[in-house]
């Protein structure tokens, strides 16, 4: 009675662990591969799954989701630059169908290593025809590339691509000095071209002010000489009006001695004022409205001149 019990046992033990065997589940968005005896048969999806222990196999999952895959390529650039491109590749398994699994299972045995070699040879295919700015301005470029290459290679093993992007450039750090200080030079270069614009400006414009103001400084001056001529004119002309018979010359003379001896009041009167020697005998006073007379007369037919122009 007792062995019948154990031979139970054991059967009742062994028929759980084949159950539980027999049972398998499968995630969302994934499948996975049945093989029996080695051989494909069937694609099972997601949920609670059911095989055959001892005769069935799970061969391998296959994730149906959108996948990204960072491929870091060193190459060199046509004016010798060695840099470091760092590519993102989104593929993904075209279809959900058993056969499209069948293809993506079965025809690569690493799908991610053949991504991997198509980005390098893609890439070191084209950045070495681009100069290093190139390679910055153009990142689409190579992009556009890498993806038209392996969209067109995958799509035999059953990938699609949906996107391929250069998220990185990076040079070595002594290029990365060097572009700083071209660019820093050049920004200093179109710096220093505008501070000299802007002190020529500064320069034309007190050219400008200063001559301004000495042409406003001899129109006053030839203002003042004019005004004193008409002045003494006025003098003249009333003291003879006065003095019927009265000599213009006499009168000048006068009007001359007078301004004279203010002259001298306005100095003496004046506490800032230096000494002035000038001479007072009857010859010097000659001599004195002599110089006075003619320095009137040569104003006068300066300004006329200047008036006629």
């Amino acid at each position: 009675m007792q062995p019948t019990l154990i031979v139970i046992g054991i059967i009742t033990v062994f028929i759980v662990i084949m159950a539980l065997r027999s049972i398998y589940i499968v995630d969302q968005q994934t499948v996975k591969i049945i093989e029996r005896f080695g051989k494909y048969l069937k694609v099972s999806p997601a949920g609670l799954n059911f095989k055959v222990p001892l005769v069935d196999r799970v061969a391998g999952t296959l994730d149906l989701r959108i996948q990204q895959l960072d491929v870091e390529v060193e190459t060199k650039t046509k004016d010798n630059v060695f840099t470091n491109i760092t590519s993102s590749v989104q593929y993904y398994v075209i279809g959900n169908e058993p056969s499209d699994v069948f293809k993506a299972f079965y025809k690569l045995s690493d799908p991610k290593t053949q991504i991997k070699s198509y980005v390098f040879d893609v890439v070191r295919a084209k950045v070495p025809k681009m100069v290093i700015d190139d390679v910055f301005e153009n990142k689409d470029d190579i992009a556009i590339a890498v993806k038209e290459e392996l969209a067109e290679t995958m799509q035999d093993f059953g990938y699609g691509i949906l996107k391929a992007l250069v998220t990185d450039v990076n040079p070595a750090e002594t290029v990365k000095a060097a572009m700083n200080e071209i660019n820093t030079s050049q920004r200093k270069k179109v710096a220093a071209a505008n501070l000299g614009d802007a002190e020529k400006i500064k320069m034309i414009k007190a050219a400008e002010a200063e001559a301004e103001s000495k042409r406003l400084q001899g129109e006053g001056i030839a203002n003042q000489r004019k005004a004193i001529i008409d002045g003494l004119k006025k003098s003249v002309e009333a003291f003879q009006d006065s003095i019927p018979g009265t000599a213009a010359s006499e009168v000048m003379n006068l009007v001359l001695m007078t301004q004279y001896f203010d002259t001298l009041k306005e100095i003496g009167a004046s506490s800032r004022s230096n000494t002035i020697l000038m001479p007072h005998t009857p010859g010097g006073m000659g001599e004195l409205q002599s110089q006075l007379r003619q320095t009137i007369m040569t104003a006068n037919l300066a300004t006329k001149e200047k008036q006629s122009s």
